[in-house]
């Protein structure tokens, strides 16, 4: 099963002093080898700071962007894994690997494959099996 591991932290690299951030780049260098060679890491992705963002919504057919996260808030995605895992038990082991984890949060979410979703999708072929 597929699980998105989103992380979440009060600094992004962009606002940490330059030392401490080659260190936790290296920390995930090291922990995304690891899950590679594991056979868990399907993808991954540092995330630029949220204002970089834009935010769209469409009400009665109009289309309106803001600029920045959806929300504010204290903690801001800093990036994500998606894993393939046994069970959720196994994707929260390997979350709680992730150099993140130490400073904020990973919030661990099961991919929907389910038959609507990957319909919906156009994913229910089998290049996607």
């Amino acid at each position: 099963m597929k699980y998105l591991c989103l992380i979440c932290a009060e600094k992004v690299m962009e606002q940490m002093p330059p030392a401490d951030a080659d260190k936790h780049f290296e920390e995930y260098r090291e922990f995304t080898d690891s899950i590679r060679r594991s056979g868990h890491l399907i993808g991954c992705n540092r995330l630029l700071p949220p204002d970089a963002a834009s935010t769209v919504r469409v009400r009665n057919g109009r289309v309106s962007v803001t600029d920045g996260p959806f929300a504010e808030t204290k903690e801001q995605f800093g990036g994500y894994y998606l894993i393939e895992a046994r069970d959720l038990n196994e994707a929260i082991q390997v979350a709680s690997r992730i150099p993140g984890a130490k400073r904020g949060c990973v919030e661990v979410r099961p991919v929907a494959e389910d038959p609507p979703t990957l319909r919906a999708l156009g994913a229910d072929g089998p290049e996607f099996a």
